[in-house]
């Protein structure tokens, strides 16, 4: 295991990651510029028959560009929001095995580590926080920061929670427990509808494709089938009005799938 290895969409330049951020690797950006490069073609291909479509490849980039960042940050922040979830889990337990505050989240480390990958977003966190606490800064101000970045509400509202507590003087193993407990409801209820919605998701994926395989297969059955709508006017506006009409179903069945928990 390479020791400079980061999870995809760390900022390597600064430990501290903004996680509504997400950075693409080199290798990242060249999958999404074939992909953006495929999809070009074949829309050109299919409505117009001419490489002359391929002059909007930079505006299909940009858009596959941006997709798949959001994808990718997305199911990031998801990861971590599990990981964050086992680890105020391990925290509680610790605790209740007689740790302070600060301890527990120390030896929690090594159990995400063991849970997760020696490389997981939580776990660089922990190593961050560990560092923080070294320095004699203050567990609550780390939490906060983490919870500013992470941009997750389950976090956020644990570094709240857990600074008032400690300025206040409240029972932090009873708040540490009563909000693993909550946050693992809510993960777990977000899990299920996530769950629910991959099935849809995966029809609309195959419904997209349904206009293509269409096409393939007339093209191979019925051998100029199609010509009549190519080079010519008429056919130039019909193809033009069914991309207009596809884009539309897209643009329209992504919104529908688009649901934020």
């Amino acid at each position: 295991m390479r020791k400079n290895w980061r999870p995809p969409g760390w900022d390597n330049g600064n430990v501290r990651t903004d996680y509504d951020c997400y950075r693409l690797s080199p290798k990242e950006c060249l999958l999404c510029l074939s992909k953006g490069f495929l999809l070009t073609g074949a829309f050109s291909y299919m409505f117009y028959r001419s490489w002359l479509g391929m002059i909007s490849l930079p505006i299909v980039a940009a858009w596959v560009f941006s997709r798949d960042k959001r994808n990718r940050r997305d199911s990031r922040k998801e990861r971590l929001a599990v990981q964050f979830r086992d680890t105020i889990l391990s925290v509680s337990a610790n605790m209740q095995a007689g740790y302070s505050i600060e301890n527990a989240f120390l030896e929690a480390e090594g159990e995400i580590r063991t849970l997760h990958g020696q490389h997981c977003e939580m776990a660089l966190e922990l190593a961050v926080l560990r560092k923080g606490l070294k320095n004699h800064i203050p567990l609550e101000q780390l939490l906060s920061g983490l919870g500013a970045r992470s941009h997750i509400e389950e976090v956020r509202d644990f570094a709240e929670c857990f600074a008032a507590a400690k300025h206040l003087g409240g029972n932090l193993r009873e708040i540490i427990a009563r909000t693993a407990e909550l946050t693992g409801q809510r993960l777990e209820v977000e899990r299920e509808i996530r769950t629910m919605l991959s099935s849809r998701k995966y029809e609309q994926k195959v419904m997209n494709l349904i206009p293509f395989l269409l096409y393939g297969y007339m093209k191979l059955s019925s051998k100029g089938f199609f010509d009549v709508l190519y080079y010519n006017t008429a056919g130039i506006c019909i193809m033009t009005a069914c991309l207009l009409l596809y884009l539309a179903a897209l643009f329209l069945s992504e919104k529908i799938m688009d649901i934020h928990l």
